[in-house]
C-alpha cells in the first residue's frame, strides 16, 4: 500500500501545475461565457445547420489527413480563406442582429443595478396603457388584425418612414380604426413613441428564423423588429384572435389582459411602481399559456 502511495506522490512531483493567477482566472470565466453565448447564439439561428455541415467537413478531411490524400487536403488548404469570407457574408444578417444586441446591453448596469433611465412619468403615461390594452382585447374579440410596435431606447424612425405619419394621441378608438379591415392603414404596422401613434403601415424586417408553421408574416415581421430593436412589439391573430408578444427576438403567445398590462407597465420603466406590481401580480395569480419571465 505504502508502494503505491508512494509511486502517486512521485508521479504528481514530475507534473509541472502552472501557477494559476487571479487575472487567469477571470480570463477562464470570460472566454466560458463568450463560448456559451456564441453557442447560444449559433443554436438559435441558421448558423447551427451550418455548424453541423462543418462539422461533416471536418470529419471528412480528418480522414484525408489520415490516409494521406494529398489531392483533397491541397484543395481543402486553398479553400479554407474563401469558405470563411463565404461564411460570414452567409451569416451577415445574423451577425449583424449579435452586434446590435450587444450594443443595445448596458453591462455596467446590469452588474450594478445603475438605472437612471426610470422618471416619475415614465415612457409613456398610464392612460396610454390602458388605450392599448383596451384596443388590444377589443380587436382580440372581433379577430381583427394588428400590429402595434412600441419604441423604447432603439430608434425606429428608419421604420417609421416607412408608413404614413399619423402624429396622434394613443387612444384605442384611432387603434381599432386604423386596423379596421378594408381602410387604407390597416396593413402593415402602428409605431408607438411615448404617448403618440407616429405612423402606420409601416413595413418591418421579417425574421429569418424558423418559427411554427401556423404563424404568418405579421408575427414574423413581430419578432423580427424585436430581434434588431429593444422594441415591444403586440399582435393580434386574425385567425385566432390570439394576443401575442415579441420581444428581444422571443414570442409569447396567448398572452391574457394581466400579463399584457404587465408588460407595458414594466417597459413604461416608471420610477415608482412596485405598488402597481403588486396589485397586478396579486390578480394574474398563476398565468396558464404564458410564463412571465419569457420577456423580463
Amino acid at each position: 500500500m505504502q508502494r503505491i502511495v508512494n509511486t502517486i506522490q512521485n508521479y504528481l512531483n514530475h507534473i509541472n501545475m502552472p501557477n494559476l493567477r487571479w487575472t487567469d482566472i477571470v480570463e477562464m470565466l470570460i472566454l466560458a461565457y463568450l463560448i456559451y453565448h456564441i453557442l447560444l447564439w449559433i443554436k438559435n439561428t441558421r448558423a447551427w445547420s451550418l455548424l453541423k455541415g462543418l462539422l461533416v467537413v471536418v470529419v471528412f478531411v480528418i480522414l484525408a489527413a489520415l490516409f494521406n490524400m494529398s489531392t483533397i487536403l491541397w484543395i481543402v488548404q486553398n479553400v479554407t480563406g474563401l469558405a470563411v469570407t463565404a461564411i460570414v457574408i452567409l451569416l451577415q444578417p445574423e451577425l449583424r442582429s449579435a452586434m446590435e444586441e450587444l450594443g443595445q446591453t448596458n453591462i455596467l448596469s446590469s452588474l450594478f443595478n445603475l438605472d437612471n433611465s426610470k422618471t416619475p412619468e415614465g415612457l409613456f403615461s398610464d392612460k396610454t396603457i390602458s388605450e392599448i390594452v383596451r384596443a388590444s382585447l377589443q380587436m382580440a374579440r372581433k379577430k381583427t388584425g394588428a400590429l402595434i410596435v412600441i419604441e423604447q431606447t432603439s430608434p425606429l424612425q428608419e421604420y417609421a418612414r416607412t408608413g404614413i405619419d399619423v402624429d396622434a394621441l394613443v387612444t384605442s378608438q384611432l387603434l381599432i380604426n386604423i386596423f379596421e379591415k378594408n381602410t387604407p392603414l390597416h396593413d402593415g404596422a402602428v409605431i408607438i413613441k411615448n404617448n403618440r401613434i407616429i405612423s402606420a403601415t409601416c413595413y418591418l424586417p421579417l425574421s429569418e428564423n424558423r418559427m411554427d408553421k401556423d404563424l404568418g408574416t405579421r408575427h414574423r415581421a413581430a419578432v423580427g423588429i424585436s430581434e434588431v430593436t429593444d422594441s415591444l412589439t403586440i399582435i393580434v391573430s386574425e385567425e385566432t384572435g390570439e394576443i401575442s408578444l415579441a420581444y428581444r427576438g422571443s414570442l409569447t403567445r396567448n398572452v391574457n389582459e394581466e400579463l399584457l398590462r404587465e408588460r407595458l407597465v414594466t417597459l413604461q420603466n416608471k420610477e415608482i411602481q412596485e405598488a402597481r406590481y403588486a396589485r397586478i401580480l396579486s390578480r394574474m395569480g398563476k398565468n396558464k399559456g404564458s410564463d412571465p419571465k419569457d420577456l423580463s
